[in-house]
């Protein structure tokens, strides 16, 4: 599968809030007992491998082993906490929003590689709906009918249903993508 640079970028900035937080309670020992509670609060909303390889970090560990059992997204974070502890310079910027426009492109290109039998996609993308699942609405009717359109089905009506507006309007741009772009098994 072809690297995704974009990914990374929209991980980092959806994520830049966070990951500044952490930093910044880490070089100012003083917003620690704040940065524990964001800690406690992620790790109750879902997220317990990331909390447990910063609060390594929060321990002063930096090596690899941190990273062990961590999924693509969580590893991006991680790997952005200790580059921001290292130099500054590299925390992502604060001021940009993730780009809506390239989640229908990403996920189609995904999911047709996925179809073709790229177990690295594959991976990639079940990982990605278990998170639409886990955050509710719309996202976890999407990331419930991933598996069917990596199998093929293309029925918009059949794969929208339940979705409001904007799941529908995503699933549209994603089966428009795979379309136009012939990425359909």
């Amino acid at each position: 599968m072809a690297k995704l640079p974009d990914a990374v970028e929209q991980v980092l900035q959806m994520h830049a809030p966070f990951i500044h937080a952490v930093v910044g309670a880490l070089t100012d020992r003083a917003q620690l007992p704040q940065l524990m509670q964001t800690l406690a609060a992620a790790e109750q909303q879902g997220w317990p491998a990331l909390v447990r390889a910063l609060r390594l970090i929060v321990d002063g560990k930096r090596d690899d082993s941190i990273k062990l059992g961590l999924d693509d997204e969580d590893r991006i974070v991680v790997d952005a906490v200790l580059r921001g502890l290292h130099n500054p310079a590299t925390l992502p910027a604060l001021d940009q929003q993730p780009d809506a426009g390239a989640a229908a492109p990403g996920l189609a290109a995904m999911i047709a590689a996925s179809a073709r039998g790229d177990a690295q996609a594959l991976a990639v993308l079940a990982n990605m709906a278990e998170q639409m699942v886990r955050a509710g609405g719309d996202m976890a009717r999407l990331g419930g009918v991933m598996r069917r359109l990596v199998n093929g089905e293309r029925d918009f009506e059949r794969l929208s249903q339940g979705m409001g507006a904007l799941g529908r309007n995503l699933l549209l741009d994603i089966l428009n993508e795979l379309g136009r772009s012939a990425l359909h098994p």
